[in-house]
């Protein structure tokens, strides 16, 4: 069953990217609608579930609070190491496509757990299971919209943003196949949404946000944006 349903954010990851194509022309509406849908899903999704699930404390500090910021440095380590190495190279041009490629693996590996987390739903009950599913397969419109967004914006070939695209389409598939072998210790699951959410946040703060903002810094571009995290907060409300 958890499979079955997986198909449907398989279908959704797809048309989320094949929006992001075809609204092209509105740049920075496409970038202000994805930084939006980004601080959402981690303000109002991942970091909940994370101090939900892993509610250990380190030397007074949530575990799953450390490892957000610690995803957020990793991410900004990550991001200057390439464009320094690049630099160095002689190459001018500030987008480094490298980053892209790292943050769309990055929502590739979220979408993983996601098919993870839906098979561990429907191994607890048929209840559980119906609302992750909900939860899933609606937020895997936004996680492709930004898959292709973010792989595009750093200056990566469209074969290549189709590529990750359809990697973070079958992500979920893969991982909830994966729950009939095994299943994932709620405490690690809560870990891994801090970290990602650290990182996500950091490409939505310092990469997404400024770019839409920057050639276009029109009130349509911020109400694309408020859009994109009250559409989350619609999503996490229906999932509840």
């Amino acid at each position: 069953m958890a499979v079955f349903v997986a198909l449907g954010a398989f279908l959704m990851t797809l048309a989320g990217g094949w929006v992001a194509q075809r609204v092209s022309d509105r740049r920075h509406l496409v970038l202000g609608l994805a930084g939006g849908l980004m601080l959402g899903v981690v303000g109002l999704d991942l970091l909940p579930e994370a101090l939900e699930a892993a509610d250990g404390v380190v030397f007074g500090v949530p575990a799953a609070l450390l490892l957000f910021v610690g995803g957020f440095l990793t991410a900004h380590l990550v991001e200057r190491s390439l464009a320094v190495r690049q630099a160095a190279h002689g190459a001018s041009d500030e987008r480094v496509p490298q980053v892209g490629l790292t943050a769309a693996a990055a929502m590739v590996g979220h979408s993983l757990m996601d098919g993870i987390a839906l098979g561990a739903a429907f191994q607890i009950g048929g209840g559980m299971g119906a609302a992750v599913a909900l939860a899933v397969i609606t937020h895997d419109f936004a996680d492709g919209f930004n898959t292709y967004t973010i792989t595009s914006l750093y200056g990566n070939a469209r074969r290549k943003a189709l590529l990750m695209l359809y990697a973070d389409a079958v992500a979920p598939i893969v991982g909830a196949a994966t729950t009939l072998l095994f299943t994932l210790p709620e405490e690690l699951l809560g870990c891994y949404l801090g970290f990602f959410g650290g990182a996500l946040l950091y490409l939505a703060a310092a990469e997404i946000l400024p770019e839409a903002h920057h050639r276009h810094p029109a009130r349509s571009t911020m109400l694309c944006t408020v859009a994109g995290v009250g559409f989350i907060w619609l999503v996490v409300g229906l999932a509840e």
